[in-house]
């Protein structure tokens, strides 16, 4: 298919939205939405950078679906811009653990396709949180350093690291990132997946998933080889105890 030069350009000034903030308003995207031709070359543009475009509400995001992708938020990125100094990668590790948790109460542990919950109260994921990391650590330390190779993911430190933290301050509320708990941790990941636009904190410590969350997980964050299998084995952990 032949494309004119215009059609090229438009397509390009409609990626380089995307490419620049991650979003579009419907509105500013009316050609992409009426325009077959226009919509491919701006998906085209998207793939050749390992990125996908979906529409969810009232906006079209781009969000990359590789590693590779330049689009990719890197490990130093959300270091530097969203977690208390002198972070490290372990607390990434536990930042994911802590996402993987949130998502899961509003799906039912994954196994449900639709949210079956509009809000969480932030308590609710801290609980949920500890009780995932108990049902970790009880596989035992011999378990652990097998199942760190076998999923590429530090768990036994992640328990270490979680372990660590002061629990006594759980309850005090507005904790921010100096505040070593595990509730001031919790705090630090909801910031970051505000910030990212994935939930909304609707108030007396609520949280409710946003259209791009709901879209992202659907279609992406339940794919065995995009999660590298670790919904599977978090949340079939108490099947899997006492296993050696």
């Amino acid at each position: 298919m032949g494309y004119d030069n215009e059609q090229i350009m438009q397509a390009f000034k409609l990626f380089s939205i995307l490419s620049v903030k991650g979003y579009g308003e419907k509105e500013e995207f009316r050609l992409y939405m009426a325009d077959e031709i226009i919509r491919g070359l701006v998906d085209q543009f998207a793939k050749e950078e390992e990125c996908t475009i979906f529409v969810s509400g009232d906006y079209i995001y781009m969000i990359p679906v590789s590693r590779n992708s330049v689009y990719h938020v890197s490990n130093e990125s959300i270091k530097n811009k969203h977690l208390p100094a002198k972070a490290v990668n372990l607390d990434l590790y536990i930042m994911y653990v802590a996402v993987i948790v949130l998502f899961g109460e509003f799906y039912d542990s994954y196994q449900t396709i639709e949210a079956t919950r509009d809000f969480l109260p932030v308590s609710e994921w801290l609980n949920s949180l500890n009780q995932r990391i108990i049902s970790l650590k009880e596989h035992g330390t011999e378990k652990l350093k097998e199942l760190d190779k076998e999923y590429d993911y530090n768990w036994s430190a992640v328990i270490d690291k979680w372990e660590d933290m002061d629990e006594i301050k759980e309850k005090v509320k507005n904790q921010d990132a100096r505040t070593n708990s595990r509730k001031s941790f919790i705090n630090v990941v909801k910031q970051f997946l505000v910030a990212q636009e994935l939930i909304h904190d609707i108030g007396n410590e609520e949280l409710e998933l946003t259209e791009k969350a709901k879209t992202i997980i659907q279609r992406y964050y339940m794919e065995y080889d995009y999660n590298r299998g670790i919904l599977d084995f978090m949340y079939n952990l108490d099947q899997k105890k006492g296993e050696v």
